[in-house]
């Protein structure tokens, strides 16, 4: 018997903090990669998230937090690229979500 991984549908405020990344990007031409454009259309879109990739958010949101002490993040008319690239994944709410699901597995695995 093989068991089903896990699959995560994005809240609809990630969806939305992606959505708003994507625009910006579009409008002003920095911010992301191509895996973080990528991530963003899924989120977007509310495509459903494994594991992996729940924990590779993680991760990001852990290596940027320094981001959002440049200057212009936030900033909806000049944002900085950071900033762009923060809602690509979600923004705040990805954050929140992402390390609310990786500590919850973690705990899970745990008994």
């Amino acid at each position: 018997m093989t068991l089903e991984k896990p699959h995560y549908i994005p809240p609809v405020t990630v969806a939305s903090a992606a959505e708003k990344g994507l625009a910006l990007r579009q409008k002003f031409r920095r911010g992301g990669t191509t895996i973080g454009v990528a991530r963003a259309r899924d989120l977007k879109n509310r495509r459903p998230v494994s594991d992996d990739v729940m924990k590779r958010m993680a991760r990001y949101f852990a290596r940027h937090k320094v981001d959002k002490r440049a200057e212009n993040f936030g900033n909806d008319e000049d944002p900085s690229a950071g900033y762009i690239a923060w809602l690509l994944w979600g923004g705040d709410a990805g954050r929140t979500w992402a390390q609310g699901q990786v500590q919850a597995r973690n705990k899970r695995s745990v008994h």
